[in-house]
């Protein structure tokens, strides 16, 4: 009976530590996983909203990436879109986008995520409307090519709905050069 005990005590300290061994490599991986699809997202929803503003396109694209609510609510969207853009006297062929993610938090059983980036646009491709160039180069040359983005840091809040990410909120934490 002594050694029967000491066997299944044996076989118990065993599968513990399988079991305990096993929930640890099922968290890492499902945090990879989310720590892998939001950054992602955030890349390509960012470079898409930057895209859409200095093309002026249609901002139906960006519902893949954001949630509706924010997209009534951006105010840098409002902007970029309405006649008021900075961007709209230009045609602007391609933008260099990069995106720094310098932290990103996320449990694997949570619905919501917390990242903290930087977002940078260091090269835009465009030139001014033909329509509008005669009087740039007369009056203001520098006109003649698209104003700089403004690059900033930014706090963004995701959420997980029926299992995909989307960007729920982006708050500017400060501008950066």
């Amino acid at each position: 009976m002594k050694y029967l005990r000491r066997f299944l005590w044996y076989i118990a300290k065993r599968l513990l530590g399988l079991t305990i061994l096993l929930g640890v490599l099922i968290i890492a991986f499902y945090m990879a996983m989310n720590t892998a699809n939001i950054t992602i997202l955030l890349k390509d929803g960012m470079a898409m909203r930057a895209e859409v503003i200095m093309k002026q396109e249609d901002e139906a694209q960006l519902e893949k990436y954001f949630e509706e609510n924010f997209l009534q609510v951006d105010t840098t969207l409002k902007v970029g879109l309405s006649e008021n853009s900075p961007y709209k006297d230009y045609n602007i062929t391609g933008i260099d986008h990069r995106l720094t993610l310098e932290w990103l938090w996320c449990w694997p059983w949570d619905n919501t995520a917390s990242a903290n980036f930087v977002e940078r646009v260091p090269k835009i491709d465009g030139r001014i409307k033909s329509s509008l160039r005669q009087q740039a180069e007369e009056t203001d040359p520098s006109r003649l090519y698209p104003p700089d983005w403004t690059s900033g840091r930014y706090v963004a809040t995701l959420e997980r709905i029926n299992g995909r990410w989307k960007i729920a909120s982006i708050k500017l934490l400060e501008t950066v050069e």
